[in-house]
């Protein structure tokens, strides 16, 4: 018998498509973030066998349906709560978590932000399309006011939630936004929430064409992009504009919005820090704040990146130190409590 080992190819994208038919809307975004999450899997280099797709309820959440890797169609807003469960006893396995505005901030918002605090090292995929698409069109947590909708036929006069500026709050240890339309920067995004230890909290925007179609399109259309989208990168100068004559700077810890030319250069613009938090406050708010004057880009990249411990790891930690000190410990003493009576 022969004891050569033969390799097993490189997965490719192919290998994380199933053989299910994809039953989103014609045009549906959500095509495009299946399609990036499928390319950069290969790359991560972990088995199919230990990913885990965990979704809750709403159009984004028929993802595990699509991905050949093991999975789990939830409950409303629950993806979350599963996921920490699965997490903590299986903290080798790479859990994403797919969810929309809809059931990642509503229903499920409460668990949403007890995940992040906790830290859970785990992506959230958070789909934002700014309406609730299955249930065929009512306005969503982040739908802007006045929104008409067939539950607000006069508009809604609901503040919206600033999903980035949500997770920065909850203390999540890593904030991005990417697009559906942007399938190279979408990727980057992706891969590096992979590659963050602890929570990732990726904001997605995504077009729902039939209840919300063209929502995005400012920052996607090659004639309007340019002026309205701020690419964030590492070290680099706030600058946007479609001929890159555009910039931000800090005057004290207000952001300005200026023309880059006779009185302004690239040397006095707002250096990007993705490690200052607060900083990535701003960032998160300066686009709809209005004491900042003119009209500001939309920020996309990563607002905020850092390290802290992992829920799985001090919980571990913690069970090591007390089988250390107490022993392995005795599940029938567990139940049977202090206090036993014999009854004869």
């Amino acid at each position: 018998m022969s004891d050569v080992v033969i390799p097993k190819a490189p997965l490719t994208a192919k290998d994380f498509v199933t053989d299910q038919e994809v039953r989103w809307c014609p045009g549906c975004g959500d095509y495009s973030i299946l399609k990036q999450v499928q390319t950069i899997l290969p790359q991560t280099g972990i088995p199919r066998e230990n990913i885990v797709i965990v979704s809750g309820i709403g159009c984004s959440s028929r993802f595990p349906y699509y991905m050949n890797t093991y999975g789990m169609h939830s409950i409303h807003g629950r993806a979350t709560a599963i996921a920490s469960g699965l997490k903590a006893t299986r903290p080798e396995l790479s859990v994403w978590i797919v969810t929309g505005d809809g059931d990642g901030l509503s229903i499920g918002g409460n668990h949403t932000i007890h995940l992040l605090r906790r830290n859970f090292n785990v992506n959230i995929l958070l789909f934002n399309n700014q309406i609730y698409g299955l249930t065929k069109g009512q306005y969503s947590p982040t739908s802007e006011v006045h929104k008409i909708t067939k539950s607000t036929p006069t508009g809604s006069i609901d503040h919206p939630f600033n999903p980035l500026a949500l997770a920065l709050g909850a203390d999540a240890t890593f904030i991005a936004r990417s697009m559906d339309r942007d399938p190279k920067h979408l990727q980057a995004m992706l891969l590096r929430a992979n590659g963050h230890y602890g929570s990732s909290f990726l904001e997605i925007y995504q077009n729902c064409n039939i209840f919300n179609d063209g929502a995005f399109e400012i920052f996607t259309e090659k004639g309007s992009r340019g002026a309205e989208t701020l690419m964030l990168e590492q070290g680099q100068p706030l600058i946007y504009g479609a001929a890159k004559d555009k910039g931000i700077r800090l005057n004290g810890h207000k952001p300005e919005l200026v023309d880059l030319g006779a009185e302004y250069s690239t040397s006095d613009l707002w250096i990007h820090d993705e490690t200052d938090f607060y900083k990535a406050q701003i960032l998160t708010r300066f686009f709809d704040d209005p004491s900042v004057p003119g009209h500001a880009p939309r920020p996309f990249g990563v607002f905020y990146a850092t390290q802290r411990a992992t829920y799985e790891d001090e919980m571990n930690l913690q069970i090591q130190e007390m089988i250390a000190t107490r022993g392995k410990g005795s599940l029938d003493k567990l139940l049977a409590g202090k206090e036993t009576w014999v009854i004869e």
